[in-house]
């Protein structure tokens, strides 16, 4: 029998390499962020309320995607051989990919019908067209990398993350402030060095996949069927969340580009530090996924509460740092006083969520390696659009506390999720206990 610590260290094996990496793909947002702000208040306003929504419409492929490592990791503990299902998943990938592409053209018509200001409205549609073509590269990136993780290949695919983090900063500067012959971009800058960015990425990934592996064509069943049962519903979760997260910044945006840009700023602010848990849950997905299939079910209790152990400590050190250092921290993005002074009480708000924000995506992951995802689905429902956002509305609105009133909705409705989604596991493991 193996003990906590044999646990602990298998995890932060797999872990390490993928948090460099979600940090890295966190850190090109954040470049996105930094370059937007010292370019104008107007285009860091821009270019949050346009990935405000392309978030919404991207993330529902990459949620069905994100499910590839969690599925072939079962299939490799039942023993099957998981280098047959790359094509299968390359052709799943161009569908998602088409699917989207083709959705983000269609809302360009309906951002005028928003309310943003006038002048946002331009800024808005041109990153929207661009941010559709990048879609292709996206899901081709996600697609690989997941593969790989299958495997437990990490390490390769999250240094390429985090080198393209010095290539979309310098596409960055000099697309949106030009340089020589190339003009100032602004906005469409933005959206044109992440389209090259991501795919580099991808295609990188793609030829690596092919090099290091024994790819073969194989007689796939039941593969699809899988992806579309574990995948959907982890997909809309993640849209649920991600809708629960951006439609704050529409409804304060239209009340101010300020507040749309402060929700920007305090979203990337906290999603840095999300990155450690969400690798938790990458590694876990794996982990529990293998454990799962080959029925070895002390060892997937093991996994899970250690990995909900780290990243109770992880966010809690980061919820630490955050409400000791608030203004420091804020004015490492913009310089803007109205922006400063809004960011700041919300931040102290910020580390009480952080805690239980990290606890929920490490949920999710054990809950994608057991292939149940629908409870993930349904308690994102509940906390997101049942509580947090009618409570938003109610104490940001009503009661005039604007942005913070939304984001104390938000931490009261993950400690929500994570009591709902708590109390399936141990249900989930009594269930398994006659096996142990």
């Amino acid at each position: 029998m193996q003990g906590r610590l044999f646990y602990l260290k298998d995890i932060l094996k797999m872990a390490i390499p993928i948090i460099y990496g979600n940090i890295g793909f966190i850190m090109i947002g954040v470049g996105d962020v930094i370059v937007a702000g010292r370019h104008s208040t107007e285009t860091l306003a821009a270019v949050s309320i346009a990935t405000a929504i392309t978030n919404c419409i991207m993330i529902f492929g990459i949620g069905i995607l994100c499910t590839i490592s969690a599925i072939l990791s079962n299939y490799r503990g039942e023993g099957k051989n998981i280098g047959e299902y790359f094509y299968s998943s390359l052709k799943f990938a161009l569908f998602l990919s088409v699917l989207v592409f083709f959705v983000t053209l269609s809302f360009i018509p309906f951002i005028d019908k928003l309310g943003f200001s006038p002048n946002l409205v331009p800024l808005v549609k041109d990153y929207f067209f661009i941010t559709a073509f990048a879609a292709f590269g996206g899901y081709l990136h996600c697609m690989a990398k997941e593969y790989l993780q299958s495997f437990e290949i990490v390490v390769f695919p999250n240094i390429l993350t985090i080198l393209c983090i010095f290539l979309n900063v310098g596409l960055n500067i000099l697309l949106v402030f030009g340089c020589g012959f190339i003009p100032e971009l602004g906005v469409k800058g933005l959206a044109i060095a992440s389209l090259i960015t991501r795919y580099i990425m991808g295609l990188v990934l793609i030829v690596y996949c092919f090099v290091k592996l024994d790819i073969k064509i194989g007689k796939i069943r039941g593969y699809y069927k899988d992806l579309i049962k574990v995948g959907l519903p982890s997909s809309l979760a993640t849209v649920i969340e991600f809708a629960g997260f951006n439609i704050i910044a529409i409804v304060m945006g239209r009340i101010s580009g300020v507040y749309a840009a402060a929700h920007n700023l305090l979203c990337t602010l906290t999603s840095v530090a999300f990155m450690i848990p969400l690798a938790i849950s990458n590694a876990l997905a794996v982990k529990v996924g293998y454990t799962n299939g080959a029925k070895y079910y002390t060892s997937m209790k093991k996994y899970a509460y250690t990995g909900l152990a780290i990243s109770t400590v992880v966010m809690a050190c980061s919820a630490f740092i955050i409400g000791f250092f608030p203004e420091f921290i804020t004015r490492f993005f913009t310089n803007d006083v109205n922006l400063i002074n809004v960011c700041i009480p919300i931040l102290y708000v910020l580390c009480f969520f952080q805690v239980f924000d990290g606890l929920q995506v490490t949920l999710s992951g054990i809950f994608k390696g057991l292939k149940q995802t629908k409870i993930v689905m349904i308690s994102n429902i509940v906390s997101y659009w049942v509580i947090s956002f009618p409570l938003g509305c109610l104490l940001g609105l009503h009661y005039r506390l604007n942005l913070t009133g939304f984001w104390i909705a938000l931490c009261v409705s993950s400690i929500i999720l994570c009591t709902i989604m708590f109390s399936f596991l141990i249900r989930r493991f009594k269930s398994l206990e006659t096996t142990f």
